[in-house]
């Protein structure tokens, strides 16, 4: 009696593993956890595939009844699928531990995941520092919690993995308000509204973590899909570009290697206007720069 959280990857019901295959075809109950990414394909597409009948685990259910989700692995085997892979949210690691906490077997079963995937622009993944997200911003609420951590992967020469907000099964308060349960339509984070919000998170902090016309970016949307779309330039430029459909991420560039800038060339906005290392070095990197070789005795 197992509890499987398992990876489907990126782009459909073809990309889950052998492992997770077997796995789910071993399953009494399987449930599809869909509020934190989407699929390419839809749930009756997956059923179809898998032969099983699948559980959709919206927000709500994921947030107000997880239990309902590895309870029965005390009676038998429970699969939990997961776009992209398993520990990259902690919705799944906080179902894991209570699983965990009541003696119930978790395996995972990992898939490829945006995390790697945004390696396909040419930016070499271990340049890369702390990953953030970026929150829709409100009429009143306009967070830029992201902007230090951004900073601090600059100064240190490092890519800043940015992953954009998604807003699914969101209440409507007003019709709350009315006593009656109404949910908005799902919102996608865009590539365009993030460099909006990323210019104006810099007029807002004012410390120079990144230039808006200046800063070498890459937008990517559908990663791993065949109509992937990878577009490099300054925010500035980025703001402007057609990304099309879910779901994009992007890259804000430190230190950039010769060999990086090579692969990001297809990619590039024509007459791109970006300076390539236009970051602020400091500590001991910036230290090395300025020691001066000994003299000969």
């Amino acid at each position: 009696m197992v509890l499987f959280i398992i990876g489907l990857g990126l782009c459909d019901e073809k990309d889950v593993t052998i492992r997770g295959l077997e796995a789910i075809q071993s399953s009494n109950k399987v449930f599809l956890e869909c509020y934190t990414s989407i699929l390419s394909v839809d749930k009756n597409k997956l059923e179809q595939f898998h032969g099983k009948e699948i559980i959709i685990a919206d927000r709500d259910f994921v947030e107000c009844r997880a239990e309902e989700i590895y309870l029965p692995a005390k009676e038998g085997n429970v699969a939990m699928l997961v776009v992209g892979d398993p520990v990259c949210a902690t919705t799944h690691t906080d179902i894991m531990i209570r699983a965990l906490e009541l003696d119930i077997e978790v395996e995972i079963i990992h898939n490829a995941s945006v995390m790697g995937a945004a390696g396909s622009c040419g930016l070499q993944l271990y340049n890369c520092g702390q990953t953030v997200s970026i929150p829709f911003f409100e009429d009143s609420w306009r967070p830029t919690s992201f902007y230090p951590k951004i900073q601090y992967n600059r100064e240190g020469g490092m890519h800043t993995l940015c992953l954009l907000d998604i807003k699914v099964k969101e209440p409507d308060f007003e019709a709350m308000k009315r006593g009656k349960i109404v949910y908005l339509p799902p919102r996608y984070m865009t590539v365009n509204t993030a460099a909006e919000q990323l210019i104006e998170a810099e007029k807002i902090e004012g410390r120079n973590a990144y230039n808006p016309s200046e800063t070498l970016c890459v937008g990517m949307a559908r990663l791993g899909q065949k109509d992937q779309c990878i577009i490099a330039g300054t925010l500035e430029e980025l703001k402007e570009q057609d990304f099309g459909g879910p779901l994009h991420c992007m890259m804000i560039c430190g230190e950039v290697h010769d060999l990086e800038l090579e692969f990001l060339k297809r990619f590039t906005v024509p007459y791109s206007k970006f300076r390539a290392n236009d970051h602020v070095l400091k500590g001991a990197a910036a230290a090395a720069k300025e020691i001066k070789p000994l003299e000969d005795a």
